[in-house]
């Protein structure tokens, strides 16, 4: 089920991980839960995110916990969902707050690839979910090696803007370079805790500024 086809730049920096102990041990419980239950997303679609999203050109990273568990949703971004799927409620409220912040108008779909085409890395912390159980997958690996995803980000290119919404993501801070690279924090946009600090946060115009004052091209957030 999980071979590690995964975008070349990606795979010459991480291939120490997929050598190691704890990826044949996520290996293998990936197989046994593929023979007896509905993983998400599709095998195909595991790495997507490095994929759209080559190393050299990321310039935002998006972290999430773990993929959509509903039937058609996950498809490898975090937070994003493919064409035809309705939006997800954490979705819907970071248009809200895109809309707000920089006025883009509310999308009718929540495919977020063009994000990941301009260089906008939606990494789950998490890789794949057991259908309909939330976090299933956490704790079987997938941390260790996205840990070492945002290592590698970190120790090895320059401002780039690293994006925590929620206390899950937050806690990820400490693989962060802060003197390198720009933490932007803020509430999770799940409707639990938008209210708590998400709406109002700013965050999309605030990278397109940190971008910018690096002379490096703003995300076009628009979907329309």
């Amino acid at each position: 089920m999980i071979d590690p086809k995964i975008h070349e730049s990606w795979k010459e920096r991480l291939a120490e991980e997929f050598r190691e102990p704890y990826f044949e041990t996520l290996k293998n419980f990936l197989v046994a839960e593929k023979n007896s239950q509905v993983v998400y997303p599709p095998g195909d679609k595991i790495f997507a995110a490095f994929d759209r999203t080559p190393f050299d050109r990321v310039k935002v990273v998006i972290l999430g916990q773990d993929p959509y568990h509903g039937k058609g949703q996950a498809h490898g971004l975090c937070f994003s969902v493919p064409p035809g799927i309705t939006s997800p409620p954490s979705l819907v409220n970071i248009f809200k707050e895109l809309h707000n912040d920089v006025g883009m108008p509310i999308p009718n779909h929540g495919n977020l690839e063009s994000w990941a085409d301009q260089g906008v890395l939606l990494l789950n912390a998490t890789l794949t979910v057991r259908a309909s159980q939330a976090g299933s997958h956490q704790n079987k690996g997938w941390e260790n090696f996205t840990d070492a995803v945002m290592r590698k980000v970190s120790e090895e290119r320059q401002g780039i803007v690293f994006i925590l919404w929620g206390r899950y993501a937050q806690a990820k801070e400490s693989l962060i370079d802060a003197g390198q690279h720009h933490i932007l924090k803020a509430a999770h946009p799940s409707p639990f805790s938008a209210h708590s600090g998400f709406f109002g946060c700013h965050h999309f115009s605030k990278t397109n500024q940190h971008l910018e004052n690096q002379g490096l091209e703003p995300i076009n957030w628009s979907l329309n």
